[in-house]
Protein backbone atom coordinates (compact mmCIF):
# COMPACT_ATOMS: atom_id res chain seq x y z
CA UNK A 1 0.00 0.00 0.00
CA UNK A 2 1.28 3.37 -0.48
CA UNK A 3 0.84 6.94 1.28
CA UNK A 4 1.75 10.01 1.14
CA UNK A 5 2.72 12.26 4.35
CA UNK A 6 0.56 14.90 5.08
CA UNK A 7 0.75 17.64 7.53
CA UNK A 8 -1.70 16.30 9.63
CA UNK A 9 0.46 13.22 10.09
CA UNK A 10 3.79 15.63 11.76
CA UNK A 11 5.02 17.20 14.65
CA UNK A 12 5.59 21.06 14.27
CA UNK A 13 9.39 19.96 12.45
CA UNK A 14 7.39 17.99 9.77
CA UNK A 15 8.30 14.88 10.79
CA UNK A 16 5.71 11.85 11.46
CA UNK A 17 4.34 11.62 14.90
CA UNK A 18 5.70 7.93 15.95
CA UNK A 19 1.98 6.96 16.66
CA UNK A 20 1.24 7.18 12.58
CA UNK A 21 3.77 4.49 11.89
CA UNK A 22 0.58 2.29 13.22
CA UNK A 23 -2.03 3.69 12.29
CA UNK A 24 -0.22 3.45 8.29
CA UNK A 25 0.22 -0.11 9.32
CA UNK A 26 -3.67 -0.56 10.31
CA UNK A 27 -4.73 0.76 6.83
CA UNK A 28 -2.72 -1.66 4.98
CA UNK A 29 -3.95 -4.61 7.13
CA UNK A 30 -7.44 -3.18 6.29
CA UNK A 31 -6.71 -3.06 2.88
CA UNK A 32 -5.43 -6.26 2.32
CA UNK A 33 -9.12 -7.62 3.32
CA UNK A 34 -10.34 -4.86 0.98
CA UNK A 35 -8.32 -5.71 -1.91
CA UNK A 36 -9.39 -9.22 -1.43
CA UNK A 37 -13.64 -8.68 -1.12
CA UNK A 38 -13.45 -9.11 2.36
CA UNK A 39 -13.96 -7.16 5.71
CA UNK A 40 -11.40 -7.53 8.46
CA UNK A 41 -14.62 -7.78 10.62
CA UNK A 42 -16.13 -10.94 9.71
CA UNK A 43 -19.79 -11.85 10.45
CA UNK A 44 -18.86 -13.88 13.92
CA UNK A 45 -16.48 -11.59 15.16
CA UNK A 46 -12.91 -9.26 14.45
CA UNK A 47 -9.37 -9.15 14.95
CA UNK A 48 -7.68 -7.32 17.63
CA UNK A 49 -4.33 -6.89 18.22
CA UNK A 50 -2.55 -8.84 21.33
CA UNK A 51 0.79 -8.43 20.85
CA UNK A 52 3.28 -5.78 18.80
CA UNK A 53 6.62 -4.98 18.73
CA UNK A 54 8.44 -1.97 16.62
CA UNK A 55 11.74 -0.61 15.65
CA UNK A 56 11.64 3.07 14.44
CA UNK A 57 14.50 2.87 12.41
CA UNK A 58 14.48 6.47 10.62
CA UNK A 59 12.29 9.74 10.13
CA UNK A 60 9.66 10.28 7.50
CA UNK A 61 8.91 13.65 6.35
CA UNK A 62 6.00 15.91 5.38
CA UNK A 63 5.62 14.99 1.36
CA UNK A 64 6.97 11.32 1.17
CA UNK A 65 5.66 8.88 -0.60
CA UNK A 66 5.87 5.55 1.47
CA UNK A 67 5.09 1.84 0.51
CA UNK A 68 4.12 -0.56 3.67
CA UNK A 69 4.69 -4.33 3.06
CA UNK A 70 2.71 -6.78 5.22
CA UNK A 71 3.93 -9.99 5.35
CA UNK A 72 2.23 -13.37 7.07
CA UNK A 73 4.69 -14.93 9.17
CA UNK A 74 2.81 -17.33 11.06
CA UNK A 75 -0.62 -18.53 11.55
CA UNK A 76 -2.88 -20.66 13.77
CA UNK A 77 -6.31 -21.25 14.53
CA UNK A 78 -6.75 -18.57 16.34
CA UNK A 79 -4.16 -15.89 15.29
CA UNK A 80 -1.83 -15.18 12.88
CA UNK A 81 1.44 -12.97 13.04
CA UNK A 82 2.40 -10.31 10.61
CA UNK A 83 5.55 -8.35 9.58
CA UNK A 84 4.90 -4.92 8.42
CA UNK A 85 7.71 -2.39 6.79
CA UNK A 86 7.51 0.93 5.92
CA UNK A 87 9.51 2.11 3.01
CA UNK A 88 10.65 5.16 1.82
CA UNK A 89 11.81 3.70 -2.01
CA UNK A 90 14.31 0.86 -0.91
CA UNK A 91 14.96 2.38 2.61
CA UNK A 92 13.53 1.08 5.77
CA UNK A 93 11.90 3.52 7.96
CA UNK A 94 9.81 0.83 10.40
CA UNK A 95 8.79 -2.47 10.96
CA UNK A 96 7.19 -4.14 13.29
CA UNK A 97 5.85 -7.75 14.14
CA UNK A 98 1.94 -7.68 15.33
CA UNK A 99 0.04 -10.53 16.71
CA UNK A 100 -3.66 -10.38 15.92
CA UNK A 101 -6.14 -12.73 17.91
CA UNK A 102 -9.78 -13.48 16.39
CA UNK A 103 -12.27 -12.81 18.77
CA UNK A 104 -16.23 -13.49 18.43
CA UNK A 105 -18.71 -11.00 19.30
CA UNK A 106 -18.83 -12.34 22.85
CA UNK A 107 -15.80 -11.03 23.69
CA UNK A 108 -14.06 -14.43 24.01
CA UNK A 109 -10.65 -15.90 22.05
CA UNK A 110 -11.92 -18.16 19.36
CA UNK A 111 -10.69 -20.37 16.13
CA UNK A 112 -10.43 -17.91 12.34
CA UNK A 113 -14.07 -18.81 11.14
CA UNK A 114 -13.28 -20.08 6.84
CA UNK A 115 -9.31 -19.36 8.09
CA UNK A 116 -8.03 -20.81 4.32
CA UNK A 117 -10.84 -18.01 2.96
CA UNK A 118 -9.82 -15.15 5.32
CA UNK A 119 -5.56 -15.43 4.40
CA UNK A 120 -5.36 -14.96 0.69
CA UNK A 121 -2.57 -15.02 -1.30
CA UNK A 122 -2.54 -11.54 -0.75
CA UNK A 123 -0.93 -11.45 2.90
Amino acid sequence: MTIRIYYEDTDVGGVVYHSNYLNFCERARSQLFFDAGRSPILDEGHFVAKHLEADYLKSAKFGDVLDIKTTLIELKNASFTLLQQVFRGEEELFKMTIVLVYINFSGNVSKIPDLEKVFLSSI
